[in-house]
């Protein structure tokens, strides 16, 4: 790809994840992203065909981040808790490396009221629902094998998911609840213990 070409692509991605960090996609207009990234508007409809194609250019990224983050778990091998483990894991690096990025995916804005932006929101829920079914067969594995006792798995991986996106939220309180990396950790470890304690086959 021409150098040009590639900057201004990375300014208006950079200006644009900023800009819809706190504010939905019909809020913003297409001169903002522009004099935010210092290119001519021109360049959003040149690159992007629309303010919702270079919003769905940013979400694409979020969801490929999340993608190779997750990667790490899945490949390192071993039972399926330490798996679990791994996935706790990569989940809140992924979100300490670009905490814009989770939010997009763990907590979305509203759609809109346009057919774009209710696509985009399907295609953030096929990508959450992608990553869940990885912890879906995770677990439907060790149940198989008798290393976890018989439980829904569908119903575990949304329980873990929505443990681990309200823990990893911590980090945002701007009160004495608020907790660092390490405090995060622990508490994905602790939250991850006591989960598989639950798991492990009854005497």
């Amino acid at each position: 790809m021409d150098p040009r070409k590639a900057r201004t692509l990375n300014a208006l991605l950079t200006a644009a994840e900023e800009i819809f960090r706190t504010r939905s996609v019909d809020d913003v207009t297409v001169e903002e992203i522009a004099e935010r990234a210092g290119v001519a508007v021109g360049s959003i409809y040149n690159n992007f065909g629309s303010k919702a194609g270079l919003h769905a250019a940013v979400v694409e990224r979020a969801i490929d981040d999340n993608r190779d983050h997750m990667d790490r778990a899945y490949v390192r091998g071993g039972s399926a808790l330490d798996r679990i483990r791994a996935a706790s894991d990569a989940y809140l690096d992924f979100y300490l490396a670009n905490p814009d990025y989770f939010r997009m995916l763990a907590f979305p804005q509203a759609p809109g009221q346009y057919a774009a932006g209710r696509e985009l929101a399907t295609r953030l829920a096929r990508a959450v629902d992608e990553q869940n079914d990885r912890l879906v067969a995770t677990l439907r594995e060790g149940v198989e094998s008798g290393e976890l006792r018989p439980v829904d798995p569908e119903q575990v991986a949304t329980v873990l998911w929505a443990a681990w996106n309200g823990i990893i939220s911590l980090h945002w309180r701007p009160d004495d609840l608020r907790r660092d990396e390490a405090g995060l950790r622990g508490l994905l470890a602790a939250a991850s213990d006591v989960i598989a304690e639950g798991l492990l086959p009854r005497p």
